[in-house]
């Protein structure tokens, strides 16, 4: 009898994966006559690799209602300020192996990493020296380099993006006051140097009082971002990159909830106290920090 039994159970397994298997094949098949060859072969992919997580997970009808709720909840969150769907990206990796795939690292140049939900088209433009913060609160600090390609030769004219959040960790869009601080953009001189104030970042969580937040504390995640500044650069005959620069020794290094570090990024942001001359000859009365950050593009 236990034979039998085992034969019967193994029948009834093979018949079942095949009825799987026959969901798959007929919807990866739907989408043949696709008149786009390359929206063919993503969706196909998609559809092949989301039906083998719902095999592998043996996912439950309960289960993939509170996927939907899950998402409806992510779509009713996201405004033009707030996009929960980069958000959920962001934590299961899914930006950062994007990136990966597009922004292989060659050892050529510098690297990049994920764009962040805060980047803002237009961001006011200042002179070389001037100060993004815009009265965004937090330690004031000096950050320079200079933009080459990967033969060494200075980029004049490159479009550097910068933006951050303040010491409350805060992030101008997120205010109701409609005011763009800590961001703004500049051009690099002739001979590729830039240099600015900012501020010195500080850890802070991504927004946690959403769906996104609620699948973090489930996981007993944390939501903390390790410190950052933001940099995406722009010039004609090179590839856009996009990429941060972090504070070296801060604990949240090795458990960014978005997992954008990475080790080339790391800079010492050195603290220089009250009254020590800056680079640009004034004597702030508090504390301030200087970083370097040399940038190398590579070409299109």
């Amino acid at each position: 009898m236990a034979d039998e039994r085992t034969a019967e159970l193994l029948d009834f397994s093979g018949l079942q994966a095949r009825r799987e298997h026959e969901v798959t094949d007929k919807v990866v098949a739907s989408f043949d006559s696709a008149k786009d060859d390359r929206f063919r072969e993503v969706m196909q992919a998609l559809v092949r690799h989301a039906h083998a997580f719902v095999r592998e997970a043996r996912l439950t009808e309960d289960e993939w209602t509170a996927a939907i709720q899950f998402l409806t909840a992510a779509g009713h969150i996201t405004t033009d300020t707030r996009q929960e769907f980069v958000l959920l990206s962001d934590v299961l990796g899914i930006s950062m192996l994007t990136v990966a795939v597009n922004e292989p690292d060659l050892g050529d140049a510098t690297e990049s990493t994920v764009l962040g939900p805060f980047f803002v088209q237009d961001s006011p433009r200042i002179d070389l020296g001037g100060d993004i913060a815009h009265g965004a609160s937090g330690e004031p600090s000096w950050v320079s380099g200079v933009v080459t390609d990967t033969d060494g030769n200075p980029v004049g004219g490159a479009r550097i993006e910068v933006w951050e959040a303040d010491d409350d960790g805060m992030y101008d869009v997120q205010y109701d006051d409609g005011t763009l601080a800590g961001r703004a953009h500049m051009l690099t001189d002739a001979e590729g140097h830039y240099q600015f104030w900012g501020l010195t970042p500080t850890p802070y969580p991504i927004p946690d009082d959403g769906p996104v937040g609620r699948l973090l504390g489930h996981a007993g995640r944390s939501p903390m971002r390790a410190p950052h500044l933001h940099f995406r650069v722009t010039a004609p005959g090179f590839h856009t990159l996009t990429t941060h620069i972090f504070v070296s020794g801060d604990p949240y290094l090795d458990t960014d909830s978005v997992f954008g570090v990475k080790q080339s990024l790391i800079r010492p942001f050195d603290r220089h106290e009250a009254g020590t001359p800056t680079p640009d000859g004034h004597r702030p009365e508090g504390t301030w920090t200087s970083a370097s950050f040399d940038i190398v593009l590579r070409k299109e």
